[in-house]
Formats: C-alpha cells, structure tokens, sequence
C-alpha cells in the first residue's frame, strides 16, 4: 500500500509539472505560431506587401518629379538672369542671346518678345542641320502669333520632345510687355538631365533599403508599354522588357511625358509571394524548433524526476542496509553483554557474525564514500604493482564464510602464474565485492558463484558468473548507471543502493579498462572486468 501510495504522489506530481509546462510554454507557443500564420495568410491574401511597395514607388515618383522640376527651373533661372536689360536694341538682344547659347550649351534656342517685335536666336553649331533650321523657322512663325500664355510651354517638334520655358523678363516693369524664353535641347533631355536625375534617385533608394535593383523610366504619356515600346530615357541600369509597376504623369514642367518604375528581373508580386513562402518556411521551422524544444525539456525533466525518485529510493535503501547490520551488532553484542553464551563456539560464532556485519557496513558507508567523491571530482587512485591473484583469492576469502551460510555453491579459479599489475588494491577488492554482492543478493532457487582471473590477449580478466535471475538486453546498457536498478521485482524487493555497479565501472575505466556483462533472462549473469597489464593509468593519479 506503501508503494502504491508513492506511485499515485510520484503520477500527480508529473501531472502536475506536465500540466504547468504545457499552461506556461505550450498554450503561449501555440498561440504565437497561430497568430504569426493568421497574419501571413492575411498578407497573401490582401496582397499587403505589394500595397506597400506600390505606395514606395509612388513616393518614389513624386520626389522624382520634383526634382526634375527644381533642377529645369533652376537651369531656367540661370539663364533669365542673363536675359538683356530693358531698352537695349535689337544688335544687343541679339548678341545677348548668343552669349547665353554659348554658356549654356543644353539650351537649342532663346528668345526675347518685346513690344510686339521677336527676337529668336539658335545654336550657331546647330543651325546646319535642316531640322534645327526648319524648327527655328517654324517657332519664329509659332511665336509671333501665340504669345500670350504664362508658364512653361511643352511642344513636341517631330519625334522628339522639346520642353520651353517662358518668363517674365527681370528690371522690366510691369507695364511693359516684353517675355523672355528658352528651349531645352532633346537630345540633352534625353541623354543627360532625364537619366542624370534617375540614376540619382536609384542609387539613392538603393543607399536607403538595399535589395533588388530598381529601374526607372521616362516615355511619352501617349504611348503603350508593349514588348517593342521604347523609353524615351533610362536609368544606368537600363529598363528590360515588361511594363512599370506604377507610373506618375508629369503635370508641370514636363507636361506630356510619364514616370515609370519596376523591379529589374522581377515583379512585385513575385517579390510579395517569396516573401510569404519564405515567411512560412521560418514560421514552420522556428514551429518544428519549439516542437523539439518542448520535447527535449519534457524528456530533461522526466529525466530529472526519474533521478529524483530513484535518489529517494537511495536514501531509502541505504538506510534500511545501514540499519539491518547496526541492529545485527547491536543484538549480538548485548547478548555477549548480558553473558547469555556460556560456550567458547557460540562466543566465537557471535564474534565471527558481528566482525563480517562490520565489514559489511564498512564496505557500504566506502561505497557511499566512494560515490561522493567521484561526484565532486576529488577520487583519487593509488596504483601500485600488485600480486593480483593473490589479492582476488584474499578478497574471496573474507567473504567465503557468507557465501557458504547463504548456501551457494562457490567455484574458484584462478591462473597462479599471472605478472604483476598496475592496480589499486582497495579499488579493486571493492569493486569484486560489489560483484559478488550482486552475484548472491539476485540469485533465486539455483544459487551457483562463480569467480575466474585468467590473462587473455595482453590484458587479465576478472569474471563473475551466477545462476540468478539475468538481466534483460535493455537494461544491460543502464545498469552501469547511478542509482538504475533493473525492473525484476526481485531487484526492488531486494535493498540495494544503486551504486555498487556504477562503481564497478568508474573504478575499471580509471585502471584503463574496461566492464562487460553477458546475461539472459533466468539464466544468470557474467561480468567481465579487463585490466590492462600496463596503462597510462598506473603512471599517474586518475580523478
């Protein structure tokens, strides 16, 4: 009733822990993985993404425009300022013009219209070719009869696009009518101010964010973007086939032309869906990483309540092993005491019970002892060379006459003519007497031990073999462990501590070593413990 009180307590107790673990780490978990899935299904499906580099290139497009516009009106201002004063003749305003052509080379031609008279002037290296020729005879003919109308002026001459600019003229009064105004050159717009002012804003978006990279355009507005739709210009990076992600008509400056911008080699919604699929695969794996992190802490903290359990049952063991041959010194020293035994045999029987309960417990509280400092790293070992046959023989003598009253048949055999080994005396009789302890503590109805040192292949072998109760090929691998002790009902029936065969271990690995077992099921055991005839473990102290 005992034990199956502490088993329901032990069952609560992980209920409880695996209740809490999953309140405090895995209902928050699973929340966060379903809130972070909502919202990526949200983007994918409102397109959230795309709405938000649209609303950039938008942006993108109005700071574009803005900049064309202050750098043509700062370029205008520059050349209105040289434009002539008033009441200078027709001679003067003519050569005036000139001297404004010839400093500003992006200009094709400048005029002043001034008390009904025009006075148009063209680049002198230009007027060879027939169509600046026959533009400047066209705009003269334009001018003279469409004055009137402020601002700047778009005129589309031919194929390419023009843009002038008219103004007022400076020192003129107000009652004056005299305009002043200049033509940019196409060829200027097209090869340097249009592509200089987009490559600046390229580099600047890409200074800003990085990533992939942007292309801009500028085309007429009139015209459709199919495959074979030329630009009128574009940034450095050129502008590849497809149409633009958003464009922007120019209303102001250059009224009749239109911005368009793009991802180089891709599209936004391309952009958008590997975002989203890249945001699922992090989601899944961060996902599967949580999943293995709560599995992992669910195994440590089974495994710590494991450990828990199985120091209970240490402390437990121990004190009832501590207390059985205390009770056994006890009883028969106050017999003797008391001067109940009047005979020299059973005097000596009594003295002979109360030194073997002694050395039975010495060896427990060494074992105990033993584990402690193996625990905090301070265990030490002597080696020195020694008879080894002569020290396994003495050790089974000790225990010979416990062997005996328990009613085991004992067979001994051991080589006599083994060389000198490398060893600790007390490390290695006690981790034989832990192994014949377990040898006559597990052993049922066919109680046989059996003890063989021999060498074998550069290395002597201890062996301990018995007819008890085996054990299972999966407990083989845990019982070297501390405090593991097999699932037999006979081992929890059995007081025992847990640490005699992590002794075993400890004790074979630091001589160099090593420890096997050979067992089956009701048919008994075999441990097999190697020594090697010289180790690096005899030279110095192993800890």
């Amino acid at each position: 009733m005992k034990l199956k009180g502490r088993g329901l307590l032990g069952g609560f107790n992980r209920f409880r822990l695996m209740l809490t673990l999953g309140l405090a780490v895995v209902l928050p978990a699973a929340a966060l993985i379903y809130v972070n899935f909502s919202q990526l299904r949200a983007f994918e499906r409102d397109k959230v993404l795309v709405a938000a580099i649209h609303r950039d290139f938008q942006e993108m497009l109005a700071l574009t425009e803005k900049k064309m516009n202050k750098k043509a009106i700062s370029m205008t201002e520059d050349a209105r300022n040289l434009f002539p004063s008033p009441g200078a003749d027709d001679e003067e305003k003519e050569k005036k013009l000139d001297e404004i052509l010839a400093k500003s080379p992006w200009l094709t031609h400048a005029f002043i219209y001034d008390d009904g008279v025009l006075v148009l002037r063209s680049q002198p290296g230009q007027m060879e070719d027939r169509y600046i020729r026959k533009e400047h005879e066209q705009m003269a003919e334009a001018y003279n009869g469409w004055f009137g109308i402020d601002g700047c002026t778009c005129l589309p001459f031919g194929n390419a696009y023009k843009t002038t600019a008219l103004f007022v003229l400076p020192e003129y009064s107000k009652d004056e009518v005299a305009l002043g105004g200049v033509t940019f050159d196409p060829c200027y717009l097209e090869h340097t101010f249009f592509p200089g002012v987009l490559n600046e804003q390229v580099t600047e978006k890409l200074s800003e964010q990085g990533g992939n990279q942007v292309a801009m355009m500028v085309y007429p507005a009139e015209m459709e973007m199919g495959p074979e739709a030329k630009p009128l210009a574009t940034c450095a990076a050129g502008w590849d086939e497809g149409k633009p992600e958003v464009t922007r008509k120019l209303d102001d400056v250059f009224r009749g032309l239109s911005l368009g911008i793009k991802y180089q080699g891709t599209s936004v919604e391309a952009l958008g869906q590997t975002w989203v699929h890249r945001s699922f695969l992090i989601l899944g794996f961060l996902s599967l990483m949580i999943i293995g992190g709560l599995v992992l802490t669910r195994h440590i903290v089974n495994k710590e309540l494991a450990l828990a359990r199985l120091k209970s049952d240490f402390v437990s063991n121990v004190s009832h092993e501590l207390r059985t041959p205390l009770a056994l010194i006890r009883l028969y020293a106050e017999t003797l005491e008391l001067g109940r035994i009047t005979t020299g045999d059973k005097k000596q029987q009594y003295y002979r019970i109360i030194r073997k309960e002694s050395e039975r417990l010495t060896a427990l509280i060494n074992n105990i002892l033993d584990f402690s400092r193996i625990e905090a790293g301070r265990k030490e070992y002597e080696f020195r060379n020694t008879d080894i046959a002569e020290l396994v023989r003495n050790t089974l003598e000790s225990y010979r006459y416990q062997i005996e009253q328990q009613g085991f048949a004992f067979e001994e055999n051991i080589d006599p003519n083994l060389p000198a080994v490398p060893v600790d005396r007390e490390a290695i009789a006690r981790a034989l007497v832990n192994l014949v302890n377990n040898a006559l503590k597990y052993s049922r109805d066919e109680k046989f031990l059996g003890v063989k040192l021999y060498r074998d292949n550069g290395v002597v072998k201890l062996e301990v073999a018995d007819h008890g109760i085996g054990i299972t090929r999966r407990d083989q691998s845990k019982i070297f462990e501390k405090f593991y002790r097999a699932g037999d009902p006979l081992v929890h029936n059995t007081k025992g501590s847990g640490l005699g065969l992590s002794l075993v271990r400890h004790i074979t690995q630091a001589h160099g070593g090593e420890i096997a077992v050979e067992s089956t099921p009701g048919k008994g055991s075999r441990f097999i413990l190697s020594l090697p005839l010289t180790s690096a473990a005899a030279q110095q102290p192993a800890v």
